[in-house]
């Protein structure tokens, strides 16, 4: 079987079953819109929000929200004894990978959709002022975090303490969320200052390009032990 054809494989099989229970979905949502209504009530005081929090509170929400649906990504599999089976297919077993790293990125996209407008409206920031800029940036650091985190999640699916691990994941991701964040930030500011911005999306392309390519190195291997 091919790459291609083993990557799409996994990636359906796990949208179809999310289609039917919806587990992960619900569960990321309502996680990622609870943190933004926290935060609105702790920071927004007489309808006035604290400046330039807006940028921060939607990488926490996103962030916070993509670790609950890693823990849970490979949890399926341990459970099912479906992990063992998708080994032993004669496909490169990066393409799992890439299966289940293009499934989280789905979750990541539908939470950053639903949380973004939450943003603008209760902490009047123009996140919309420049779509494309800030859709990049949402895009790449997805990319990054989803990179190192679905690589954990894989290899800790057999650990007993995997739920406690998992977050050890944050310290890596740390140059993808600085750049996240302050590359939002700089889109916020009155007037937007673009070339910061594109400063952050291009060190956060070449973050992408260091995580995805060491992932794919490291998976198989993992996996094998």
């Amino acid at each position: 079987m091919t790459f291609a054809r083993v990557a799409a494989l996994v990636f359906r099989k796990d949208v179809a079953i999310e289609l039917k229970s919806g587990e992960i979905l619900y569960t990321t949502l309502f996680f990622a819109v609870s943190c933004v209504l926290i935060f609105a009530v702790a920071f927004v005081k007489e309808g006035q929000p604290l400046p330039g929090a807006g940028a921060g509170i939607l990488w926490i929400a996103v962030l916070f929200a993509g670790n609950l649906a890693l823990g849970r990504t490979f949890e399926r599999e341990r459970y099912s004894e479906t992990l063992r089976a998708l080994l032993l297919v004669p496909a490169p077993r990066s393409a799992i990978y890439v299966g289940k790293l293009v499934g989280i990125l789905v979750l990541l996209f539908v939470t950053e959709i639903i949380v973004a407008p939450m943003v603008v409206l209760l902490f009047r920031v123009p996140l919309f002022a420049r779509p494309l800029l800030l859709g990049t940036l949402l895009v790449l650091g997805s990319v990054g975090f989803a990179a190192v985190g679905t690589l954990f999640a894989a290899m800790l699916v057999r650990a007993r303490t995997r739920d406690v691990m998992l977050p050890i994941l944050y310290p890596i991701t740390i140059p993808v969320i600085i750049a996240g964040v302050l590359g939002t930030g700089s889109l916020l500011q009155s007037p937007a200052d673009e070339p910061i911005a594109l400063m952050w999306i291009a060190l956060l392309v070449c973050f992408d390009v260091v995580f995805v390519t060491l992932a794919l190195w490291m998976f198989e291997p993992l996996m094998t032990e």
